[in-house]
């Protein structure tokens, strides 16, 4: 028989592998009581939408942003505001205006949603009707980045956190009227209130630039900065109809009498320096792909000539004038200090029937596939051979292409931090997970911290929370990794990457002033 003090030590031994046992479980199911919880209360752990802490995950994400990014200023680097909204500071007459005017994307999801389209783009339709369509619409949106930014833009623009829906749809419609009839909101009160420090416009060749000039005048000292970029798509499409036309438009405001190639740049060469007397430091070309078609001076200048007569050009024609073309702009860029832009991938005017309605930039473009890392880099090699590669962004339309573009960068690095960029998720991509798509290839195959960060690429002044969604998401990628251990909690080191890459880098990096 045992003793009473075998026994004892029997239940010691047993009291102390319990205590083991439940140390082991709750150490293999950390989450255990969280789990508990979670059971009892199902919606006490469940994140507000919109809230405060909207897209951050974490204490982490949530310190990044509120204490770094939101602070940061705004350099709108590329859209497409009107600059005469700007000069003017112009005052809306309705939230159908701001918000829906040229916005194709709320009209291709109005489309898709079955909305006849006189309520996206028609003329015999009140601003209330567009705006109930649009609302009606807004419920399909969930998991759309449309969801998303309609209800940032009506909360940060109108602190109105109502769900936008055929219920809400007057009442708001009737809110952000009122408020509009405001001063602050107007076309400038808007850029103020988002801190937008500095804007870049998209700017033809043939443009006077007269609303630049005479707002540089007027200005105010706290009002926004507003400088044009260069876009002479309408010189490289050669193959458009209108191309005659246009040469001709070029050569009334340049003063150059243009009968040949060479007279062209000649023309775009004062146009160019025209740009720059009012700022200008940045072009933009959208391209469908890059070109290395080879061609000598003489085959341009038929080529040409051939154009200006209206003759068809083959397709060898057209692609080797468009490889001339845009080393010409690469190298004038070059010459005058300033940064290009090429946003390429995009298969634009898909729907005939509607280009020969509505025109371009109507929502009826989609994403491309070219094969042209090839020529990419015949492209930038050669001008880097030459000596003039100037600082370059490169932004594809095509996600597929993100890992292509994250490593073409470092091939022609060099002389200065994030020379060659790799450009914000664009168009289609400008949403979370594009945006972190294009973010992890960044991280990945180059430096993040040398990004020069986002932009609207829009034509509507509530676009601005944009940025806002980027340096969120950028905050919570942040924020994530330090959780899991990949980076380390350094507040310091990680609050500067942040508000480097908000503001800081595209104020070093542009050069604008």
């Amino acid at each position: 028989m045992a003793t009473r003090r075998q026994e004892q030590e029997k239940k010691e031994i047993f009291g102390i592998k319990k205590k083991e046992f439940f140390l082991a479980f709750c150490l293999h199911n950390r989450t255990f009581a969280e789990q508990i919880k979670r059971n009892t209360n199902p919606r006490q752990t469940m994140k507000a939408f919109n809230d405060k802490n909207f897209v951050l995950d974490n204490e982490v994400a949530q310190d990044l942003y509120h204490n770094h990014a939101a602070k940061m200023p705004i350099i709108d680097y590329h859209c497409h505001l009107i600059p005469e909204m700007v000069a003017n500071d112009h005052r809306f007459k309705s939230i159908t205006e701001l918000w829906l005017g040229g916005d194709h994307y709320k009209w291709r999801a109005m489309r898709t949603n079955g909305v006849d389209e006189r309520y996206c783009t028609g003329k015999d339709t009140t601003d209330w009707e567009k705006f109930e369509k649009w609302a009606e619409t807004v419920p399909y949106t969930l998991r759309n980045p449309l969801y998303h930014w309609t209800h940032l833009e009506l909360k940060t623009a109108f602190g109105i956190e109502k769900l936008l829906s055929p219920k809400t749809a007057r009442e708001i419609f009737d809110e952000c009227n009122e408020k509009l009839k405001q001063p602050e909101f107007s076309a400038r009160g808007l850029m103020k209130h988002y801190h937008v420090e500095c804007v870049c416009t998209t700017d033809d060749p043939v443009d006077d630039l007269h609303n630049h000039i005479e707002y540089a005048k007027h200005k105010a000292q706290d009002d926004p900065i507003m400088i044009p970029a260069w876009r002479p798509d309408k010189a490289m499409n050669i193959e458009k109809p209108e191309f005659g036309a246009y040469v001709h438009q070029l050569e009334q405001v340049s003063g150059v009498t243009i009968t040949r190639f060479a007279d062209m740049v000649d023309a775009l060469k004062k146009r160019h320096e025209f740009f720059e007397a009012q700022g200008s430091k940045l072009s933009d070309h959208g391209i469908e792909e890059f070109y290395d078609e080879e061609y000598t001076d003489s085959q341009i200048e038929t080529i040409f000539e051939k154009a200006m007569r209206g003759q068809q050009l083959s397709t060898l024609e057209v692609r080797q004038y468009k490889h001339c073309f845009l080393t010409v702009m690469a190298e004038m860029d070059a010459d005058a200090g300033w940064t290009q832009q090429f946003h390429y991938g995009a298969i634009r005017d898909n729907n005939t029937a509607m280009y020969n309605q509505l025109g371009p930039d109507t929502g009826f473009d989609s994403i491309g596939e070219f094969n042209t890392a090839k020529a990419m880099s015949k492209f930038l090699n050669k001008l880097n051979m030459e000596g003039k590669l100037t600082r370059t962004i490169l932004y594809t339309l095509n996600p597929c292409a993100n890992e292509v573009i994250a490593t073409m960068l470092g091939n022609f690095q060099g002389g200065e931090p994030g020379k060659i960029q790799f450009g914000s998720g664009w168009w289609f991509n400008d949403q979370k997970d594009g945006m972190e798509r294009q973010m992890n290839a960044l991280s990945v195959l180059g430096l993040l911290s040398r990004f020069v960060g986002m932009l609207t690429d829009s034509r509507s002044f509530l676009s601005y929370p944009r940025h806002e969604y980027f340096r969120r998401i950028l905050c919570n990628l942040l924020g994530n990794d330090v959780e899991k251990g990949l980076l380390p909690d350094d507040r310091e080191l990680l609050g500067k990457m942040v508000e480097d890459i908000s503001y800081n880098n595209a104020r070093r990096y542009f050069k604008f002033y």
